[in-house]
Order: structure tokens, then C-alpha cells, then sequence
């Protein structure tokens, strides 16, 4: 069996209808890598929070951004790197909000970013020639 990287790259622009490209993006990939609906439907879940936060906050100005999706298919791991060239910010610092707080005591903000962490088995951020580079793994 090869075990060499399946590679697809979607560019979108900051905006919020954008994310209805990025879930057909998902689910024809899910069909091309035969992946449970399931983990699909949780990857769009994941990319949907983490554009949303991308699109919604990540820019100073309301120029028109490119948004760089790569995902990567190995035997038993998918990658989703996510880069873009808006303020530095690094979601893997943001603490995790305290669930045992009932729902109305609880800061709000940060909920999506700790269902990203709760859903991927890694998250990891880098900033590389004022690039945020924002990588989500998880085996299948």
C-alpha cells in the first residue's frame, strides 16, 4: 500500500460565507479518502471554529485575505494546516475555560477553540515569515 501523503490545498477569502466552501471541500474529500462521516462531520466542526475565529478577528483591516487550507492524508493520520497572514495569535496558549463553572458564570470566548483541542489529537502553532501557521492532526 502507498504510503506517500495525499495532499489538497483550498485557498477562500476572510469572508464568512466562505465556510460553506470549505465544507463541501471536507465532505469531498471524506468521500475521496473514504473517511467515516463521523470524523467528517467533526472536521468540518473543527474548520468551521477555526475560520470562523480566522475570519471574524484575525485581520485589521477589511481588505480582501487569502486563507491557505492544506490538507494531508497518510495511512493512519490527516493533517489540516491552516495559514494565513493576519495578527499573530496563537490559539494553543488560550487556557482552557473551566467546565465545572455553570454555563452563565463561565468568560465568554474560547469554547471553540477548546472543542478544537477536545476534537484533534494535536494542535499546533507556529508563526513563519509573518504567517500564521495553525496545524491539526488526528489519527484515524
Amino acid at each position: 500500500m502507498d504510503n506517500t501523503p495525499d495532499d489538497k490545498i483550498l485557498l477562500v477569502n476572510n469572508k464568512i460565507d466562505e465556510l460553506t466552501r470549505v465544507a463541501r471541500f471536507l465532505e469531498e474529500l471524506g468521500e475521496k479518502w473514504n473517511l467515516p462521516d463521523p470524523l467528517v462531520f467533526n472536521l468540518n466542526l473543527v474548520m468551521e471554529e477555526a475560520l470562523a475565529n480566522t475570519i471574524l478577528y484575525g485581520f485589521s483591516d477589511d481588505r480582501n485575505h487569502t486563507i491557505e487550507i492544506q490538507c494531508s492524508k497518510s495511512k493512519s493520520l490527516i493533517s489540516i494546516t491552516i495559514k494565513d497572514d493576519g495578527i499573530e495569535y496563537d490559539p494553543t496558549q488560550k487556557k482552557d475555560p473551566d467546565m465545572s463553572l455553570p454555563a452563565g458564570e463561565r468568560p465568554i470566548g474560547g469554547l471553540g477553540i477548546f472543542l478544537i483541542k477536545k476534537i484533534m489529537d494535536s494542535v499546533h502553532y507556529k508563526r513563519i515569515d509573518n504567517i500564521n501557521n495553525l496545524i491539526l492532526t488526528k489519527n484515524i
